[in-house]
């Protein structure tokens, strides 16, 4: 499996992964809406953002967003936060996701980051032990306030 920075060409097999998520039902929207295209943009112009496409045999099979936070906490250290973790239905439980996110550890590691966080919807415990196995710790409480539809 390669991992390497997602173009504009791997969109829609990522979108069918984030489309295949069902907590919550129904978040994503039509795969052509501009929107998509507009945050993808977004992301690949900025240096510190990595919308990440896990290839396998030719097939974009797993996916990620990668971002490097500055900080002034732990002594202005950056930090690495891991979100939209998918693996393709069809090849899940083959351990792909381990080595995914083992790869983004590392990539933290190399930007000299002092900790990977990470957020889990609290409905998603097979995830919460997946993690868990990695080496991360529930240590905080996470909130979300959503904006708008």
């Amino acid at each position: 499996m390669i991992f390497r920075d997602a173009t504009v060409t791997d969109l829609p097999a990522i979108l069918a992964m984030l489309s295949e998520d069902t907590i919550p039902a129904n978040r994503e929207a039509d795969p052509s809406d501009p929107r998509y295209l507009a945050a993808f943009e977004a992301i690949d112009a900025d240096p510190n953002q990595h919308l990440i496409a896990a290839e396998l045999g030719g097939r974009v099979v797993g996916t990620m967003q990668l971002s490097f936070l500055p900080g002034l906490s732990f002594t202005g250290s950056w930090r690495g936060l891991i979100e939209a973790v998918r693996i393709a239905a069809d090849l899940r439980g083959q351990k792909l996701g381990e080595r995914m996110i083992r790869w983004a550890v590392e990539q933290c590691r190399a930007r000299d980051c002092k900790l990977v966080q990470l957020t889990s919807s609290a409905k998603r415990t097979d995830a919460h032990r997946f993690y868990a196995r990695l080496g991360f710790v529930q240590s905080h409480v996470g909130m979300k306030l959503h904006l708008r539809d």
